[in-house]
């Protein structure tokens, strides 16, 4: 009933959870048969998983137009077709532009994965952003999704993008500096470097691929990035120019 493109962290992710409740088909280039198997799911072809009434696109933003492209002939004519980007107006542009007149589209933004939604669902986010489906479709889609107990977000795709470029690109790039800056573990920390060092465990899983996607096709986070490194220059200004914050020399660390 549903096929899965891409068996990735999140595309295997999704096979275990949606197994539960679905017949799910999964393709993979990498042929991963044995880890679907695994997760409930099973392994198919190209052709039979767009073939599917459900598809769920789950291969990296850069590669999804030859996807969308490759699949279009193969789908059924009244297929819902779901991604999962972490960027949403341009994969929904895409999906309106290479896919048939006659598919539904529903992009949409699970807010978890692998590690956070490890061991459950509950209280997580999933955003939706409609763009091309019928009503009843997707009030079933929503109310699947609350019943398990997924908090919906209806939203649409360009404030998506704005909103994502502050809450995860920026988080992020802020998670890539540190780790490059070096941010290790310390017998006198604070509440809040602690909390620093815990961005750091939410972006070291994931792949360097997915940070340059989500910043290279979100067409907010570049604003979003420029601001908050003229803001921290402005704060660094403030305190080499205030004499009030430089020590006396006496005091002043030894080399």
């Amino acid at each position: 009933m549903i096929g899965i493109l891409g068996f990735g962290r999140f595309g295997a992710l999704a096979a275990r959870h949606l197994s539960e409740d679905f017949p799910v088909k999964v393709w993979d280039r990498s042929r991963k048969a044995e880890a679907i198997a695994a997760a409930g799911a099973q392994p198919v072809d190209f052709a039979t998983a767009c073939g599917q009434p459900y598809i769920l696109i789950c291969v990296p933003i850069s590669k999804m137009i030859s996807t969308l492209k490759e699949m279009a002939p193969k789908l059924a004519s009244d297929a819902v077709v779901m991604d999962v980007c972490s960027v949403k107006t341009l994969p929904a542009q895409w999906m309106h532009d290479h896919l048939p007149g006659t598919v539904s589209i529903l992009p949409t933004h699970p807010m978890f994965g692998p590690d956070s939604a490890a061991h459950h669902l509950a209280g997580r986010k999933i955003v939706l952003c409609p763009q091309r489906i019928g009503d009843h479709r997707f009030r079933k889609i929503v109310s699947y999704l609350e019943g398990k107990s997924l908090q919906v977000i209806d939203i649409s795709a360009e404030e998506h993008d704005r909103q994502i470029a502050v809450s995860l690109a920026l988080t992020h790039f802020i998670g890539r500096s540190l780790a490059r800056f070096g941010a290790p573990e310390l017998a006198v920390d604070t509440e809040g470097y602690m909390r620093l060092r815990h961005i750091l465990g939410v972006v070291k899983n994931d792949t360097w691929q997915l940070f340059e996607d989500m910043n290279r096709f979100n067409p907010f986070a570049e604003d979003a990035r420029h601001r908050f490194l003229a803001a921290a220059a402005e704060i660094n200004g403030l305190l080499d120019s205030d004499p009030n914050t430089k020590l006396p020399a006496k005091h002043a660390a030894k080399p």
